[in-house]
């Protein structure tokens, strides 16, 4: 008898455990589930969202180390391919945590965001792309041809300075629709910069910059505007990005570089193009850095760095707070470091050790409220 007292007495003290749980949580069916409260260490860590903006040359590989890292670190990025122009006045006031460009920040620049920090974080190429119905045979372009195409001098297909550099290819006789930028751009940049090393007539009626006054063309915005304008126009040219060139299955040129031989865009032609660069440290002057037209059998003649530009003291950035400003450098240091295994992918060049050793220092010296980020 004592032992069955016993046991109804347990059936009803557990009943009633399971009758006040079912209330804790709402429920009314007849569930035994137990409300349990998990402890702070098995709790997800609170996630913290960066924004960035700028080129859209960066954007298929940014697209990419964002949504690895948001899977890694509980980090969620938030990039606008925006132009690398755009990129910039948006650090200067300061409404987003980083911006990214194709163009180095040029010096009247560093006035505008004190002493601001130069981050490489890969390297790509810009190709001549082009849509030619009917030709199937991959063009060869030198930079006459390419600046006299855009200074308005060559209008058709047929001219005889693109058929003696194409012998055997039938080219029409059909207008050149000449297709460029309409957004302040570090491609634009990159390109222009090219034009203007081979082409003294183009370095002295056009120049190079972000934002040019054209002599001839049609716009589009971001990378992928004009590489939607060329696949949508028979007969353009234009200058892409070569991933958005891959991505789209767009027909690009062969370009005859500084020492006279024809290359492709390729990851090893861009990084012959990159070997011989003379960098400064981050926190110097990169307004003269260029890897266009350079020296070497195999270099691609436009090729560029792209770049992070920062403060050097987070705090200058109004919403930033010291778990962001974690968050911000452990992303760059993990892009420059692990990131950088994604980049071949994508058709774009990993750091040489050289650039990720300048890189580190960099991030290093990167302080919150006069502390250093990385401790």
């Amino acid at each position: 008898m004592n032992k069955k007292i016993i046991l109804l007495s347990l059936l009803a003290v557990l009943f009633l455990v399971a009758g006040c749980t079912e209330a804790g949580t709402g429920k009314t069916s007849g569930s035994a589930a137990v409300k349990t409260t998990q402890s702070t260490t098995s709790a997800p860590a609170q996630s913290i969202t960066l924004t960035g903006a700028g080129s859209t040359f960066i954007y298929p590989l940014m697209s990419k180390w964002s949504y690895v890292y948001k899977n890694l670190k509980n980090v969620k990025i938030n990039y606008a391919a925006i132009g690398s122009g755009g990129g910039i006045r948006q650090i200067v006031v300061k409404t987003v945590d980083f911006g990214a460009t194709d163009a180095p920040l040029q010096s009247y620049g560093y006035s505008h965001i004190h002493g601001a920090l130069t981050i490489p974080e890969s390297i790509g190429g810009v190709t001549l792309s082009y849509n030619i119905p009917g030709v199937t045979k991959k063009l060869r372009l030198d930079g006459d041809v390419i600046a006299d195409i855009y200074l308005g001098k060559i209008k058709k297909w047929d001219n005889k300075a693109i058929t003696a550099l194409n012998p055997g290819v039938n080219l029409p006789d059909k207008s050149i629709m000449v297709v460029h930028r309409s957004d302040g751009s570090g491609t634009t940049f990159t390109f222009s910069d090219y034009l203007s090393s081979v082409s003294p007539t183009w370095k002295a009626k056009v120049g190079k910059g972000k934002s040019l006054s054209w002599p001839v063309g049609l716009g589009g915005k971001g990378n992928e505007g004009v590489a939607g304008l060329i696949k949508e126009n028979p007969y353009s040219i234009g200058y892409v990005e070569l991933a958005y060139v891959i991505e789209n299955k767009m027909a690009y040129a062969t370009l005859k570089n500084r020492d006279g031989y024809y290359v492709n865009p390729t990851i090893d032609t861009v990084k012959a193009a990159a070997a011989g660069a003379i960098l400064p440290n981050g926190d110097g002057i990169w307004s003269n850095v260029s890897i266009v037209n350079s020296p070497g059998k195999n270099a691609y003649p436009i090729s560029t760095f792209t770049y992070i530009v920062e403060y050097p003291d987070l705090s200058a950035l109004p919403d930033m707070t010291e778990p962001k400003a974690k968050a911000l450098v452990g992303f760059m240091w993990w892009m420059v470091h692990d990131g950088q295994k994604y980049a071949p992918g994508l058709l774009y060049v990993p750091l040489p050790n050289k650039v990720v050793k300048i890189d580190e220092e960099t991030i290093k010296s990167i302080k919150y409220k006069g502390q250093p980020v990385l401790r």
